[in-house]
């Protein structure tokens, strides 16, 4: 094994499998484990008086305004609560728009006259924190000298408790907002989207005969990863600093055996994947599912669905939980899109659906989805929307990352469009044509040996190339990626699927008020609708040439790259939707697209800056190296008196692709010196100038890799960081 990083990786391993089997107790089962590590609705229960505790609930269940005089009450349970926990600090937890958490820790503790101290938590210090907004990305909202920010306390989204080896903190998930009260973060928008698509929802459900009183926005996000080895990790400039290799041949074997996908969990990662569900189960996210990705060393859990919100908060513990075990077990958890290239990247699907406060889905189709008046309106609704809002919602996955993976073989394709399935499609295309008065059943399934049973036949197939899937009862929006927070897609979605609901009631309420039944109003509502956004509907291979040519006829967007994708959120139709369901005003919506422009010039210019470090202190100098040892090899030989044509062409081709590679190197660094201009001035340069040179440099010394002795190769390959585990 050539590199020094590889022989340290199989000695972690041989290490790590040699230690002996622990005689320690059982593990405790997860049901009594699971949630005892949260302020939740039992804890609440017993702790608080009763009229605090059901002013709480109607805020949690109704969204019904706290009165801040239960905040004291609220905030001495918490405390007594995490102190017994042994928590000595709490923290204002929140989502700024960097795109992950921020954390600031105070004490509980306060010093007393006598030289001692006692732990207090006031109802003034649950509900508001003081962090720096200048520090955190505001998009222009914030000026430097204009420090002032808050964090809210949200009550819906239950407090936990941190542990460590050390103590433990008691974390409070809040918003976070300017002085102004702009929205400086992914909560607060998130939670005004959700009032706004209840109060459109609970419009068409109140024409139906519903008595609900609240809809929920409800999220189930599926989160796939990759580990690899933390000798490897450390050794790698590109790893630590980019989060994804910048240089890297492709191995002699990768996924093209199609023997990873739900293969057999490797020891060492089964023991992880276990530590991470067990620190899960204990802060109460509901984590279900996990396997063996397509990719070697990637891998996928996924958790049951949940209230929007707090989906997304137990999102953002679960990312950072992967990434806090992993390093007990030797390894480094990476969640960018597309750490390898050549190989599948990583995804984020979210699962969307909406639920009454009776608990009803409503985007469960029952068993006769043809004669479901109620659940094809919902369902339409959600086809107007991402017809009409498919530029916003390619805007709400794009980043530097993201544009590695959308439209590669194991991803779905930059082109938004809707995976009906073969039941759904017959129905509306019945209702197009006059009328749906069949369901599709999709019957039994004989698998044709006697042993086994016979297993109901779903009535259509999965479509896994879909950027936005119907799977029984809810939208899979699969486009998501790896590392974003899932807050912002939701958001947008969300406000998208509002927009056509209010479409959808009005035009039923005044169908209704003039005369008409419902069950008539509903049934040319649907076929209009039909007509006009079956343009979005596509069960076929959207991986296909012949996709993207039907997509540009049908008039679809197909913007393949961040910059080009960004505009579409400060477009003059979006912002107005946003400020008219007062999700977000103008000026938070031209910050977020600021920021995100800003990110994308910043990723892209730090992965310039690494690959020059990378090419002229790691791999020009070996490269170098090994071309003087050729050349000597060439002139020794000469100087006997005979020649080698192999080691003459081996010379011949290291000079090219040495002198390649630093004339590439000294281009991309010339090209990064490039300052001035406006944000999207900035942001294409980097995406017309500077990634070009980015490739261009990569394939050069790739090949380089390829031709030289493993020995003389000074990164770990993929051979060993995919393989070695």
């Amino acid at each position: 094994m050539g590199s020094a990083a590889s022989r340290d990786a199989i000695q972690s391993i041989r290490a790590w499998a040699m230690q002996p089997t622990s005689s320690a107790d059982a593990p405790a089962r997860a049901t009594e484990t699971f949630g005892q590590l949260v302020f939740g609705d039992a804890v609440q229960k017993a702790r608080l008086p009763k009229d605090v505790y059901r002013a709480l609930r109607r805020t949690i269940e109704r969204g019904v305004p706290l009165d801040l005089s239960a905040a004291d009450a609220i905030a001495n349970a918490m405390k007594d609560w995490a102190v017994e926990h042994g928590a000595t600090h709490y923290t204002h937890w929140f989502q700024p728009m960097t795109g992950i958490t921020a954390e600031k820790h105070d004490a509980f503790l306060t010093p007393t006259l006598d030289g001692k101290a006692v732990a207090e938590f006031s109802g003034k210090e649950l509900v508001k924190g003081e962090p720096d907004a200048s520090s955190f990305p505001s998009g222009g909202m914030r000026s430097t000298f204009e420090a002032r920010g808050y964090t809210a306390w949200d009550p819906t989204s239950p407090p936990w408790l941190l542990k460590s080896s050390h103590g433990a903190t008691l974390v409070i998930p809040c918003a976070f907002v300017s002085w102004t009260g702009e929205a400086l973060d992914k909560k607060a928008p998130l939670l005004r989207s959700m009032e706004a698509i209840s109060a459109q929802a609970l419009r068409i459900l109140r024409l139906f005969g519903s008595k609900a009183e609240r809809v929920f926005t409800t999220c189930g996000p599926e989160q796939e990863y990759f580990l690899v080895d933390s000798h490897f990790f450390f050794a790698r400039p590109d790893l630590i600093n980019a989060g994804r290799t910048l240089f890297g041949a492709r191995p002699p074997k990768g996924q093209e055996m199609e023997d990873q996908y739900f293969g057999s969990i490797p020891e060492r990662v089964l023991a992880f994947m276990m530590e991470v569900e067990n620190e899960l189960y204990k802060c109460g996210v509901p984590v279900k599912t996990r396997h063996n990705e397509v990719a070697p060393s990637q891998y996928e859990l996924a958790p049951i669905f949940e209230n929007a919100n707090v989906a997304t908060d137990h999102q953002m513990m679960t990312m950072e939980v992967l990434k806090r075990v992993a390093p007990k077990f030797g390894l480094t958890c990476l969640l960018h899109e597309k750490p390898f290239a050549g190989v599948n990247g990583s995804g984020k699907h979210v699962n969307w659906s909406l639920s009454d406060d009776q608990g009803n889905n409503l985007l469960n189709p029952g068993d006769t989805p043809h004669d479901n008046l109620q659940f094809l309106v919902f369902c339409v609704a959600v086809m107007r929307a991402v017809d009409r809002f498919q530029g916003l919602l390619r805007a709400s996955i794009a980043s530097a990352g993201n544009d590695h993976r959308l439209g590669a073989n194991e991803a779905p394709p930059a082109i938004l469009s809707i995976f009906l399935g073969d039941q759904l499609a017959d129905i509306f295309r019945q209702i197009e044509e006059g009328g749906a008065k069949t369901t599709k059943k999709g019957g039994a399934l004989d698998t044709g040996a006697t042993v086994l049973p016979k297993l109901p036949r779903d009535a259509g197939d999965r479509n896994r190339t879909s950027p936005f899937a119907f799977t029984g009862n809810k939208f899979e929006f699969r486009a998501v990626s790896s590392s974003q927070n899932v807050a912002w897609p939701n958001i947008c979605l969300t406000l998208a699927v509002t927009e056509a609901l209010d479409y959808v009631a009005s035009d039923l309420e005044a169908a209704v008020s003039g005369g008409q039944t419902l069950d008539d109003a509903v049934a040319a509502l649907l076929v209009a609708m039909t007509r006009a956004h079956k343009r979005i509907v596509f069960n076929g291979n959207g991986y296909s040439d012949e996709w993207r040519d039907e997509a540009a006829r049908r008039g679809l967007l197909n913007h393949r790259d961040t910059v080009s994708a960004l505009p579409e959120l400060v477009a003059p139709g979006v912002v107005e939707t946003f400020e008219r369901y007062k999700v977000m005003s103008a000026r938070e919506v031209q910050a977020r697209y600021d920021v995100a422009l800003e990110s994308y010039s910043k990723t892209i210019n730090v992965e310039g800056q690494l690959m020059v470090l990378v090419s002229n202190r790691y791999i020009l100098p070996a490269a170098l190296g090994y071309q003087t040892d050729v050349a000597q090899t060439v002139a020794s030989v000469k100087q006997a008196g005979a020649s080698s044509l192999a080691a003459e062409k081996t010379l011949t081709r290291l000079c090219e692709l040495v002198d390649a590679a630093r004339s590439q190197t000294d281009s991309l660094m010339h090209a990064l010196e490039h300052g001035g201009g406006s944000p999207e001035e900035h942001a294409r340069y980097f995406r017309d100038e500077v990634v070009p040179r980015m490739q261009a440099l990569r394939e050069t010394c790739d090949h380089l890799e390829v031709v030289m002795p493993s020995a003389r190769w000074p990164l770990p390959t993929y051979r060993e960081m995919l393989f070695i585990k």
